[in-house]
């Protein structure tokens, strides 16, 4: 019998193994399950909340001043990301300001007429801040203007603002009631000795309730509320706009409960309003009331006419019956600091008249003061010194800092805006404008960067917003009742 060896597997060949079990190859070891982990997304519109929500804790920590340089960066991202950016009217003017503000940079070096010769680099660090918050506030209103309805709805940033007056007179209150109160930001402790030792740095670490000067002629000192802001004025014109837009998104827009703490705070804040002893805040206050009233009897409105006539009338009896009379009467009557903003605007003008054009790209330090032309305080002229061209109102300051063309610009933008929203009789419509007024009238008295200019853009953002809004044919939508305009009102472009 002829016997056959086994067949060698050919090379390369894969061998088969010898035992297949019944239930085929052993599976491959399972790899555990991994549980689905959600991304972390913050809701849409987060940097303006955070703006307003968290204004507190940024200035309690001292970071108030950049705060909104910070959030313009996400702001910016998002508007990236979104596309085409729309644009309020009037921007191109806005842009020839921004463009000023830069090319100012190249008259730091100058010397302006009965100044100090510019020396140091605090010139330089002080117009990288203005740049850099002018560009933050435009990206902020842009942000605004662009977001989606769904996204950012009106009414949530009205009551943001309304939030944010709750802030301010609680501020008051503190300033008011514990004036001496002050502490250092927890940030000084953690910044470098050679950032934190610059004056406008450490300046920023003493966080104050109120500032505390010598008003009223025969009181040693007079307390004015200041915080959650630097300064008593910026309280001041920040409450006036802050007010309007509580009342209509707490008092004309919300709910019951929310309506009569609205009208809660509004009476609140009297005390700190008066107490506050800043005249032009309390002038604002008027110019808000009367430009109200005019658009309520041009719109017929009758009733509510008649009763915001009634509130204003039982508010002039609440000061007058109470020593709030007093200090009102007595703050008139003292006029503390008209002499130094009579020699400030005029040397404002003077210094524009020398640089019509692009200014100097800054304040400058006043030789001497309005009382004498000694350089430096002492115990006998406390208002001696070196006071700022430009510090006394941001109109001043754009005379100074960009000349005529600057402050052209600014006042052209605003009043265009003011012009092309006209039509809009909305609670947002006349809200709005009455801050753009009000922008107009502060800019003589007060400076309006930072959290001033970010109020009046952001106004201006919401205009735009509402104007596109009640453009739209009523038809198949659903609008808030404070947010509509009347039918007659709404006409096709």
């Amino acid at each position: 019998m002829r016997t056959v060896a086994p067949r060698r597997p050919l090379r390369g060949s894969i061998r088969a193994p010898e035992h297949v079990p019944p239930d085929g190859p052993p599976a491959p070891p399972a790899t555990p399950r991994r549980l689905p982990i959600r991304s972390l997304r913050l809701p849409p519109g987060w940097p303006l909340t955070a703006l307003f929500l968290l204004y507190p804790l940024w200035w309690a920590l001292g970071v108030s001043t950049f705060i909104f340089m910070i959030m313009a960066v996400p702001m910016a991202v998002q508007l990236r990301r979104r596309g085409a950016v729309r644009v309020p009217p009037g921007f191109g003017l806005w842009l020839v300001l921004l463009l000023w503000v830069f090319l100012s940079a190249a008259m730091l070096d100058l010397t302006a007429p009965d100044t100090l010769a510019p020396s140091g680099d605090g010139r330089y660090i002080g117009w990288a801040i203005r740049m850099a918050n002018y560009l933050a506030m435009t990206i902020v209103m842009l942000y605004v203007l662009n977001a989606r309805e769904r996204d950012l709805p009106r009414q949530r940033v009205v009551r943001l603002f309304g939030f944010m007056a709750v802030v301010v007179v609680i501020g008051g209150y503190l300033g008011s009631l514990l004036p001496d109160v002050r502490f250092v930001a927890p940030l000084r402790f953690i910044l470098p000795a050679s950032i934190a030792d610059q004056p406008f740095v450490a300046s920023l670490m003493n966080v104050e309730f109120a500032q505390v000067q010598q008003i009223i002629v025969g009181e040693a000192s007079s307390p004015r509320p200041s915080a959650p802001f630097e300064y008593t004025n910026s309280w001041g014109e920040n409450t006036a706009i802050l007010l309007i837009w509580l009342i209509v998104g707490w008092v004309v827009l919300g709910g019951p409960l929310r309506r009569l703490l609205g009208i809660a705070i509004t009476v609140a804040a009297i005390f700190p309003i008066v107490h506050s002893l800043n005249r032009g805040l309390w002038i604002g206050i008027g110019i808000s009331a009367v430009y109200v009233a005019i658009r309520l009897a041009l719109r017929g409105r009758m009733a509510v006419l008649g009763g915001l006539a009634l509130a204003v009338g039982l508010t002039g009896i609440l000061v007058i019956a109470t020593p709030l009379g007093r200090t009102f009467d007595e703050r008139l009557q003292n006029g503390h600091s008209d002499d130094i903003r009579t020699t400030l605007s005029a040397g404002a003008v003077t210094a524009a008249n020398h640089s019509p054009v692009l200014g100097y790209g800054g304040n400058r330090a006043l030789i001497g003061s309005n009382r004498s032309i000694a350089i430096g305080k002492s115990d006998d002229c406390k208002q001696c010194g070196n006071r700022e061209l430009g510090s006394n109102g941001q109109l001043w300051s754009l005379l100074v800092g960009q000349g005529y063309v600057g402050a052209f610009c600014y006042n052209a933008f605003f009043l265009w805006c003011l012009w092309r929203f006209r039509h809009d009789h909305s609670a947002i419509g006349i809200a709005g404008s009455l801050v753009l007024v009000l922008m107009l009238f502060f800019q003589f008295t007060y400076g309006a960067l930072e959290a001033t200019l970010a109020y009046g853009l952001i106004s201006v953002a919401l205009l735009a917003r509402n104007d596109r809004q009640r453009r739209r044919p009523l038809a198949g939508r659903s609008v808030p009742n404070g947010l509509r305009a009347r039918p007659e009102t709404v006409r096709a472009r």
